[in-house]
């Protein structure tokens, strides 16, 4: 029976769906040299569903679907716009991805590619989606060159999307993102938690509420679980310009 794609209104069906060796090749191969492929569609800005098989793009953190952003004054949908942009990606193309790692979910972490065309880096190149410096280098050049063409999010304020997961909780869900095993093995440097200082916040909503934002390292109330850019302040908004 066909599908049809929520984003994109196209249709998918058995002639778009992964090989047979493709599905083998997810389960046989040691997890260093994992791959699926096959037709995608766009689960949000960062995340990709092949034919059943949840996908998170490797390196890279876009909006939310729900996450709204500022420029010229005004809101502006940037989580669904961000997902519209994989989407047209991934539109009428078969998706080869290479898995990295598997996620708090369960996902698989993977570098992807519609064609000749790197996903996580043309949704970084399109400024909808954020480097994740502290998993991978791969997309931070990238990142420079959108933040200072001051295009997408970069054109005005922003909320890092894992500061935004942090103040918006699912019921019963941990915020996304790799393995904290693997964080920690990619992210040596990383400065370790602070002794607890008796000042505490479950997120970046409440820190807001209480005047206290944004924090910076080694300040009552700090956690890196709320620095979602590992760049030493928690809770802050980011502007392009």
């Amino acid at each position: 029976m066909d599908g049809k794609d929520l984003l994109t209104g196209a249709r998918y069906g058995q002639r778009m769906r992964p090989t047979i060796t493709a599905a083998f090749l997810l389960f046989a191969l040691p997890a260093s040299a994992q791959q699926v492929s096959g037709p995608a569609r766009a689960a949000d800005g960062d995340s990709l569903d092949l034919s059943g098989i949840s996908v998170r793009l490797f390196g890279v953190d876009a909006p939310e679907l729900a996450q709204s952003c500022e420029r010229g004054g005004a809101l502006w949908t940037c989580g669904k716009q961000a997902a519209s942009k994989l989407a047209s990606l991934v539109a009428g193309k078969s998706v080869v991805c290479e898995q990295k790692d598997i996620d708090d979910y369960g996902r698989i972490v993977a570098t992807c590619r519609a064609g000749s065309i790197d996903l996580g880096g043309a949704m970084v190149d399109a400024g909808l989606a954020v480097a994740l410096p502290h998993f991978s280098d791969r997309y931070v050049a990238s990142e420079a060159r959108a933040r200072a063409a001051s295009v997408g999010l970069w054109n005005g304020t922003f909320q890092m999307p894992a500061d935004y997961r942090a103040a918006h909780p699912r019921p019963g869900q941990r915020t996304p993102g790799l393995s904290r095993d693997a964080a920690r093995a990619r992210a040596p440097d990383r400065a370790p938690s602070p002794a607890p200082s008796g000042v505490y916040f479950r997120n970046c909503k409440e820190a807001w509420a209480a005047g206290a934002a944004p924090l910076r390292r080694g300040q009552p109330g700090y956690r890196p679980e709320m620095d979602g850019d590992g760049d030493g302040i928690a809770c802050e908004p980011y502007r392009g310009r």
